[in-house]
C-alpha cells in the first residue's frame, strides 16, 4: 500500500498544480485578468462586484460574507446584504471566485479566464486554503457519475486538515 501511495504521489507531482491562496500576492493583476475576462464575454463587471471580487483577492484567505459586508460597510455606510450576495452570486456563475462551502467563505479563482471544477485543501488551523488544479480529479467524479448513470449539476470537493506550515508547529 505504502508503494502505491508513493506512486501515486510521483504521478500527481508530475502534472498537479496547487495554488495557495493565503499567498496571493497580487490581487490587483487577478482584478485586471477578470476584467479582461467580463469585457471578453459581454459580461458587466459593475463598481461594486469589483469592488467585492478587489475584497475576496486581497484578502489572501478565504473570507465570509459578513466579513466582506463589513468592509464594505466601513467605506460606504450603507452596504446591505442583499447587496454582497448578489455581487458574490454574480462572481460565482462566472467562476471568478470559489465558494467552500464546508466554511461558508470565498475565495479567488486563479484560472479566471476558464470555467473549471477544483477540490481545494483547507487547514483547519489557520484557515488556509489550496486551490489543487489536477483536471483528472474532476474527471475522475464525472466518469463516476456518469458510470451510475448520475447526472452532476455542481462538484465540491474539500479536504480539511492541517497545512504544511501548522504541522510543523
Amino acid at each position: 500500500m505504502a508503494t502505491e501511495v508513493n506512486s501515486l504521489s510521483h504521478i500527481a507531482s508530475d502534472k498537479l498544480h496547487v495554488h495557495h491562496h493565503h499567498d496571493h500576492d497580487d490581487a490587483q493583476s487577478f482584478v485586471r485578468a477578470v476584467e479582461h475576462a467580463s469585457e471578453a464575454r459581454g459580461l458587466r463587471l459593475t463598481p461594486l462586484r469589483k469592488e467585492v471580487l478587489e475584497l475576496v483577492a486581497a484578502a489572501g484567505q478565504p473570507v465570509k460574507a459578513y466579513d466582506l459586508l463589513d468592509q464594505l460597510r466601513e467605506r460606504h455606510g450603507n452596504a446591505a446584504p442583499p447587496t454582497v450576495y448578489r455581487a458574490l452570486d454574480f462572481l460565482l456563475e462566472h467562476g471568478f471566485i470559489h465558494k467552500l462551502e464546508s466554511i461558508n467563505a470565498f475565495v479567488s479563482c486563479h484560472h479566471p479566464a476558464e470555467a473549471h471544477q477544483v477540490p481545494f485543501l483547507i487547514c483547519d488551523n489557520c484557515s488556509s486554503a489550496q486551490e489543487v488544479c489536477d483536471e483528472r480529479v474532476a474527471e475522475l467524479i464525472e466518469a463516476q457519475a456518469k458510470a451510475f448513470g448520475f447526472r452532476p449539476q455542481a462538484q465540491t470537493l474539500e479536504v480539511h486538515g492541517l497545512c504544511k506550515n501548522c504541522r510543523k508547529g
